[in-house]
């Protein structure tokens, strides 16, 4: 009898789709929604953040329907002592911290009260709704009195809010008071910096209200930091919720993606949100930050200049953009003409660094970050004062070239958590990339040409070593060894492809979706561990559509994108697993959306007004766009269609005018905005 070949991907897609079921649902306003069923209990988190606070909100729901939240605001601004990166002010209020709420003279009862009295008002969650905003929706005893939670951070205070609407849907009028509340908690004098704090939670609108049929009444709790330079406000709830949702708003109409799959639209937006929301107003400059309930007012080497910088360049957000500039003018404050390692991360708004891991490729990805910024941002005053921390990290890394022509580090991004040895792959491919953006760059600057050539030089060089140091057959397949000795696939092996180098694509490709590697959450940092990083996953997908191997890249986006939007848990990319139980930090939901500036579309920075262009349509799409794009000092959008004959369109909508460009499919088309 013949046996029936079923190749992985399709028994991975089969298995997946009969164990994954939709929690979440899109809604008409692009938000996503959880209508309440029977699988219960569930309890998920959030992190919503302005530019002096974070959100980070734990909510669910029991099996009898009853709601939870547990509400942690850290103030990245008011910082404690001793100077670390963590040491941000932090406090948590849960539901039964908050002021007690009175229904016709009967309690409310929550999900978190230990014991629930028959004669107390009980309540039932309907749905959770999130965009930018959280809303949680309840009815309380026999139905007539509906409420509506929305959480949410101020945009420009250190405050978050939590606004309570109940409506009065019955025949009768009903009574309803909010107690008032005014708590203040201070750490200690001598642990808080410059001057010591206060955290304070406060009612706004509290007291009785009657409401007629028909008729709604508001209340509201502010959790506001305070010192002596901050004094506590007496908030307009409804001007701050205006003013979240206009900022949300705002990168929502920045760099739309239009697709015919509206999960990979909305799972876009999504991350637009997340990406460009965590970057806070710091004594040091806008600095954006991962969160996570750890990491606030500091840069990264990894996160900020290699990670979600070079998707700024395209988003438009001038506050982004600001970020940026200041992560590589702080790095440059470190460079020095001893050509000791600049730091990994600056922290405590520029008061401290941390430097725990020694260099672990961090002048590498500063180079690669910061040289695809400066061509894509457009900008020549801005790549002029780049271009003195691109030459130094350059110079730095060509004085690690070890006797093999790679480029020696003490680690990796994973600063340890598994082993790099004394060169890995990553680190020399950022270099790569490093150098092909500076020789671009220079030439635009008029850099000297020997410079130039030097450079065009070296990343021959380094390509070629990477091919014979690295290249290799691991469990069979060929492909990448990510350091000396390492016989055993890593996640990490799809860096190649986002660099443009495809000798070992084939291998590399099987390999990152086989089952050694591709796990229901994406890829596992070493093949055989549970461990997952959604960082390395979002480069290989983005590698893989930039190979040109859209079919096998569209069915793993969609199903991470599904599962990260409309799953368990919901609606960003995660940093990892088990560590730090899949928070959602920011640069990730960056990297997310460079899947489809640089690999779906095939955008690569070549000049100040310039990109090539490889855009990868999915067979069955007959079109997609980039709308909004603020890239390369222009606005424009970015439409690709199918034209038949194995032929697409390229049209740029630009300055009042569309240029259509017919190609190949798979071709390259130099694009010049002018």
């Amino acid at each position: 009898m013949k046996r029936v070949f079923i190749p992985f991907f399709l028994f991975f897609f089969i298995a997946a789709a009969a164990q994954q079921q939709d929690r979440w649902q899109i809604q008409p306003d692009g938000s996503i929604q959880w209508n309440i069923d029977r699988r219960l209990p569930h309890y998920d988190h959030i992190e919503m953040s302005g530019e002096k606070v974070s959100l980070w909100v734990q909510y669910g729901v029991d099996t009898s329907g009853r709601p939870m939240i547990n509400r942690t605001m850290v103030f990245p601004t008011f910082r404690l002592l001793p100077v670390k990166t963590t040491a941000s002010m932090m406090y948590n209020v849960t539901d039964n911290d908050l002021p007690r709420v009175l229904i016709n003279d009967k309690l409310m009862r929550s999900g978190t009260y230990n014991a629930a009295v028959a004669a107390d008002m009980q309540e039932k969650t309907a749905a959770v709704n999130h965009k930018g905003v959280m809303r949680i929706y309840s009815v309380l005893g026999n139905g007539e009195i509906k409420l509506c939670r929305t959480l949410f951070p101020s945009a420009d205070k250190p405050m978050a809010i939590e606004k309570w609407v109940f409506t009065n849907t019955g025949k009768q009028s009903a009574k309803v008071e909010m107690e008032y509340l005014l708590r203040e908690t201070k750490p200690s004098e001598s642990r808080t910096t410059p001057v010591q704090h206060s955290f304070i939670v406060s009612t706004v609108g509290e007291g009785m209200k009657t409401l007629a049929p028909g008729d709604s009444a508001v209340f509201a709790l502010t959790y506001q930091a305070v010192n002596s330079n901050n004094p506590l406000v007496k908030a307009d709830v409804n001007a701050e919720l205006s003013g979240r949702t206009q900022r949300v708003q705002q990168f929502l109409s920045l760099l739309r993606l239009e697709t015919p799959d509206t999960v990979l639209n909305t799972t876009f937006a999504f991350a637009k949100i997340r990406a460009a929301e965590s970057i806070f107003k710091t004594k040091g400059g806008y600095m954006h930050g991962p969160g996570g309930l750890r990491y606030y007012a500091a840069l990264w080497a990894n996160d900020q200049a290699e990670y979600v910088n070079p998707f700024f360049a395209f988003l438009g957000d001038e506050i982004a953009n600001r970020s940026a500039m200041n992560t590589y003018r702080w790095f440059s404050h470190y460079m020095n003409p001893e050509y000791k390692p600049i730091p990994s991360s600056i922290i405590a708004e520029g008061d401290g660094i941390w430097h725990g891991a020694k260099d672990r490729g961090d002048m590498a990805m500063i180079a690669y970050g910061a040289g695809r910024y400066a061509l894509a941002y457009g900008n020549t005053d801005s790549a002029k004062v780049l271009w003195p921390l691109i030459e130094w990290c350059l110079e730095y890394l060509k004085r690690q070239i070890n006797s093999n022509g790679v480029v020696a580090s003490n680690s990796d991004e994973l600063e340890g958590r598994f082993p790099a040895g004394k060169a890995n792959l990553n680190t020399s491919i950022l270099y790569y990339d490093g150098l092909r953006s500076a020789a671009m760059l220079g030439k635009l600057l008029n850099v000297s040409k020997q410079q130039v050539a030097a450079y065009e030089k070296a990343a021959v060089a380094i390509r070629q070593n990477i091919e014979h140091f690295f290249g290799a057959t691991v469990e069979g397949f060929a492909t990448y060894r990510y350091y000396e000795g390492n016989d055993t696939l890593r996640a990490w092996i799809c860096s190649p492809l986002i660099v443009d180098i495809f000798d070992r694509k084939e291998g590399t490709i099987a390999a990152l979706f086989s089952p050694r590697l591709w796990t229901e959450d994406g890829l596992a940092s070493l093949a055989g561990d549970k461990t997952f990083w959604d960082r390395s996953t979002l480069y290989a997908l983005r590698g893989v559509f930039a190979a040109g191997e859209t079919e096998k890249a569209l069915p793993y986006l969609q199903y991470y994108s599904r599962r990260r939007l409309l799953g368990e848990h919901v609606p960003y990319a995660v940093e990892a697993y088990p560590e730090g139980n899949q928070r959602h930090l920011s640069a990730e939901s960056g990297l997310y959306c460079r899947i489809y500036t640089e690999g779906m579309f095939g955008m690569r920075p070549t000049g100040f007004d310039n990109f090539d262009c490889t855009p990868h349509l999915p067979a069955g799409w007959n079109n997609m766009a980039l709308r909004n794009i603020h890239a390369f000092g222009k606005v424009f959008d970015l439409v690709v269609e199918r034209a038949g004959n194995g032929k697409i369109d390229i049209i740029v909508v630009y300055n009042g005018q569309t240029k259509k460009y017919p190609v190949k499919e798979g071709a390259t088309l130099k694009i010049k905005l002018s």
